[in-house]
């Protein structure tokens, strides 16, 4: 039986700011576009339940990747940090099991938000729960196929940035999009590391990443034009308010998430990237959002 220090590793805690930075951003654009925040134009507790969405939707979908990766075997022979069925650690049924609780939890919250915005929300919560568990679940994972990259940018990026600007706000703008692309790109950059520090091992099992097709040169590059993008969207956001510019804040985290990978960094010494760009991408969030709210 897992230990619950097993349990929380298994949940992947660095993955975290993934599910929390679009919010941030989200709460940010929403700021902007309500523009008089002493009129009550923005709704908290909606923020609040997309927090809790988000963060059920990644730890839910860190369970899952951990059952389908370890029943298919993907895990046996890992680099990273401890999976809970590649280890033998917990049965599988027991995390799948987890895994839905963490959707089940996402979706009361999400028909709640649907019920006090607009209904449609429901379709969009579907899909990005069928989004979790095809992500390596079911007999085609489409991140088998080299799409993960693509999904995290939508789910964490698109969606999770605009939809809460959307229920927090009850509108969308182009400061909430150009928030949610920068975002994506921090959120797909995450995957990207992780997959570059898995080529060998996913190779050899037979998934078919974008970092396995694109290969070790070109995906060290993906990652570098990724964590590029929010600087330049920071630079763009000066032209709503000067105080975006603190989102370069963060560029010294994102010269030393890119450290590994620039200097060829393989194995283990990637694993340094994932937890820097994490944490990079947070801190251009709060600072984002900061600079929205005040501006």
């Amino acid at each position: 039986m897992a230990t619950a220090q097993q349990w929380i590793q298994g949940a992947r805690p660095h993955t975290l700011p993934n599910a929390i930075a679009p919010v941030v951003a989200g709460v940010g654009a929403a700021a902007h576009a309500a523009g008089d925040l002493s009129a009550g134009d923005l709704s908290w507790w909606r923020a609040g339940l997309a927090l809790l969405v988000a963060l059920s939707l990644i730890v839910g979908v860190n369970y899952a990747n951990d059952y389908s990766d370890g029943i298919r075997g993907t895990d046996d022979d890992r680099v990273g940090p401890m999976r809970l069925v590649g280890s033998g650690a917990a049965a599988p049924a027991a995390v799948k099991r987890t895994a839905f609780v963490c959707f089940g939890v996402a979706a009361m919250c999400g028909l709640v938000l649907a019920i006090s915005t607009a209904w449609w929300l429901v379709a969009v919560g579907a899909v990005c729960i069928a989004g979790a568990w095809f992500y390596t679940g079911g007999s085609s994972p489409y991140g088998y196929l080299g799409f993960g990259e693509v999904a995290v940018f939508v789910f964490f990026g698109l969606v999770a940035v605009l939809g809460t600007q959307f229920v927090t706000a009850d509108t969308v703008d182009w400061v909430g999009l150009v928030c949610a692309i920068a975002v994506g790109c921090f959120s797909s950059a995450v995957l990207v590391v992780n997959n570059l520090r898995d080529i060998p091992s996913d190779t050899e099992s037979g998934k078919i990443t974008l970092a396995v097709r694109l290969g070790d040169a070109r995906t060290r590059i993906l990652f570098g034009t990724l964590l590029t993008v929010p600087l330049v969207v920071s630079v763009a956001l000066a032209g709503v308010t000067w105080w975006a510019l603190i989102g370069l804040f963060a560029a010294p985290l994102i010269w030393v998430a890119s450290g590994p990978v620039r200097t060829g960094g393989i194995g283990p010494a990637l694993i340094v990237s994932l937890a820097t760009t994490g944490r990079a991408m947070l801190l251009w969030s709060v600072a984002t959002a900061v600079a929205l709210l005040v501006g």
